[in-house]
């Protein structure tokens, strides 16, 4: 079933959940509101689905979490960051088709820079 493996980023486990990562993480900046946010909302979770276990797909509330949306500059929404090794790899701003989320996300995964 769709989003069984959509994570939840919170203000709490993030730096467990992405910052310490051993795998790849795709973290979606969204908010209630927001209506490409609900659009890429399905999209997101299919990619959580497809790679389970090769890396983390999640989705982090701004309304709820705002101070790590303000960390990492995020000013628009919905806003897609890649991961790897603690650090931003790449951020994509805007409802973009699942092949780009999937194209930059198995660069990370194979080891090299999502750019």
């Amino acid at each position: 079933m769709a989003g069984n493996s959509t994570l939840t980023f919170t203000s709490e486990n993030f730096e467990e959940q992405v910052l310490k990562s051993q795998v790849p993480v795709l973290v979606d900046f969204w908010a209630e509101w927001c209506g490409p946010c609900r659009v890429l909302g399905p999209t997101i979770d299919a990619i959580a689905d497809g790679y389970d276990g090769r890396a983390k797909v999640g989705k982090l509330n701004v309304d709820d979490h705002s101070a790590i949306a303000a960390k990492y500059g995020v000013r628009s929404i919905p806003t897609v960051m890649l991961f790897a090794s603690g650090a931003v790899q790449d951020t994509l701003i805007g409802v973009l088709p699942q092949k780009r989320y999937v194209e930059k996300l198995d660069t990370l995964i194979q080891g090299g820079t999502a750019v």
